[in-house]
């Protein structure tokens, strides 16, 4: 991995970590990532990074499943659940694959660097 690519990735990192919608499991495995980098757990706890990042990201099929079930509705609220539908199905219409949301986009641009990485 290129020093540009690691930089890249830990500003990336950073992104994700810092946004609203990040899981806490992502920014544990964020921050364990980070604390390796530079040591002999680099390796390992990038194969565990990518792992969660690789599970974490919303597919639009899965955003739009969600926003339109119960706990959707739950967590958006009635109005909004329908808006982020909407999006979702605006976005797949448009050719995209994930979710735009911070974490999402954080995740989508570190895992197309995920060759680099491992």
């Amino acid at each position: 991995m290129t020093q540009e690519t690691l930089n890249y990735v830990v500003e990336k990192t950073k992104e994700l970590m810092a946004a609203p919608s990040c899981s806490q499991e992502a920014k544990d495995a964020a921050q364990a990532w980070l604390d390796a980098v530079g040591t002999e757990n680099e390796a390992e706890e990038t194969k565990k990074y990518i792992a969660e990042l690789e599970e974490d990201i919303m597919t639009l099929d899965g955003l739009i499943a969600f926003a339109e079930s119960e706990m959707g509705a739950q967590v958006f609220g009635a109005e909004k659940t329908k808006e982020v539908a909407a999006h979702g199905k605006e976005l797949k219409a448009a050719g995209k694959q994930y979710c735009d949301c911070p974490a999402c986009v954080a995740v989508e641009a570190i895992l197309a660097k995920k060759d680099e990485l491992l």
